[in-house]
């Protein structure tokens, strides 16, 4: 078994099924013989571009082209942030988004998805977001439109 037969596995198992959390996915590997770490498989979603977004069955991984893919993180922004948003801070080119709890990885891959061009990239916790933007002036202009996305309901 290679990763080119697990990356397989795993488009499989996503185009087939809801799958909510990369435990249940971890876990479906399981069921098929495939027994990966989360970090595996986190690497894995993306290296197969494919991001956790909402839709009428709740939240699941999807595939996409970029263009999808952009398009489907913006409107998860736009869906997530209202709900899931804590507070934000930032200093240089640093961005510190706070969330509810468990609300940080949703959030993060939705900014991944979105591409936004001043957005270089993210790193999630449970509750916690760092966001590297391009300058100091990104981050402002960044921030800015975060907390209007936030506002919004």
């Amino acid at each position: 078994m290679n990763k080119r037969d697990r990356h397989r596995t795993i488009r499989e198992i996503v185009a087939a099924t809801v799958v909510g959390s990369q435990e249940e996915l971890r876990q479906r590997l399981a069921e098929r013989g495939w027994d990966v770490t989360q970090s595996t498989l986190s690497r894995d979603l993306h290296e197969l571009r494919l991001a956790r977004v909402p839709t009428a069955d709740g939240m699941r991984y999807v595939a996409s082209t970029d263009a999808e893919a952009s398009e489907r993180g913006r409107v998860a922004l736009e869906a997530l942030l209202p709900q899931l948003f804590a507070r934000i801070d930032g200093v240089g080119e640093l961005i510190v988004l706070h969330t509810v709890p468990g609300g940080a990885q949703p959030i993060a891959a939705a900014f991944d998805a979105a591409r936004w061009p001043d957005v270089l990239g993210t790193i999630a916790g449970d509750d916690t977001i760092l966001i590297v933007c391009r300058s100091a002036q990104a981050r402002e202009q960044l921030i800015r439109k975060i907390r209007k996305v936030a506002e919004e309901t």
